[in-house]
């Protein structure tokens, strides 16, 4: 078990985060269900792919029984976008301003020598865009970890 395949963000409002994700961010998604009411959305990225759920039926379909507590505060996750420079984390961060991100940290230099900043969506989910002199990408787009 040495991959990780799917994503799936808990939504408040399906049709909101949709728009946020494609019509703001430009992610290619796909949707079923109508774009009144979705059921799932799926992300069309390279790499590990997104999806969107309603996060109380999220709950109910990890156990109907005992649902976990939907929870408002920091889970200890993040998302990441790795730049391949500074100028790309700087449109990244424009892109998701348009969209109706809060920005949590403007980027800028940081203690570990890279460039990085960070934004919520609209559910509360953070997101960092970072970029690092170092950093090497495979044929997948990929961050390469040596």
């Amino acid at each position: 078990m040495n991959r990780l395949n799917l994503i799936t963000l808990g939504v408040r409002d399906m049709v909101e985060s949709i728009r946020f994700y494609r019509d703001g961010l430009g992610f290619d998604v796909i949707v079923y269900g109508s774009e009144e009411n979705p059921d799932v959305a799926f992300f069309k990225n390279n790499g590990t792919k997104i999806s969107l759920f309603q996060i109380d039926k999220l709950a109910k379909d990890i156990s109907e029984e005992a649902p976990p507590a939907l929870n408002q505060g920091f889970a200890g996750i993040t998302l990441a976008y790795n730049g391949k420079s500074e100028e790309e984390v700087d449109e990244v961060f424009k892109l998701a301003k348009n969209a109706g991100a809060k920005i949590v940290k403007e980027p800028q230099k940081v203690f570990w020598g890279g460039y990085s900043g960070y934004f919520q969506d609209p559910n509360g989910y953070y997101w960092e865009a970072a970029y690092g002199e170092t950093w090497e990408f495979d044929e997948n787009e990929m961050l390469v970890i040596n």
